[in-house]
């Protein structure tokens, strides 16, 4: 798991997800969420579940700031 602040100042967890067909996100779910705010995903590159961690871990953070640009809310 790794922390991310936004631009606002908000932190968000961010973790490795797998969606049911088998494509590996970065889950963002923020720390202290405002009401209805939906976790957001971002789809990585790696095909494995160790490969999505090491990649997640290994981002820098202007990488990590541009994954949650391109985030998109979570359906639940």
């Amino acid at each position: 798991m790794r922390r991310f602040i936004d631009p606002e100042g908000r932190p968000w967890d961010v973790v490795v997800g797998r969606e049911s067909w088998g494509a590996l996100y970065a889950l963002l779910i923020p720390v202290e969420p405002r009401p209805g705010e939906p976790a957001r995903q971002a789809l990585l590159r790696a095909a494995g579940y160790n490969e999505a961690h090491a990649e997640l871990a290994s981002l820098p953070d202007a990488e990590l700031a541009e994954l949650f640009r391109r985030a998109t809310p979570k359906d639940t």
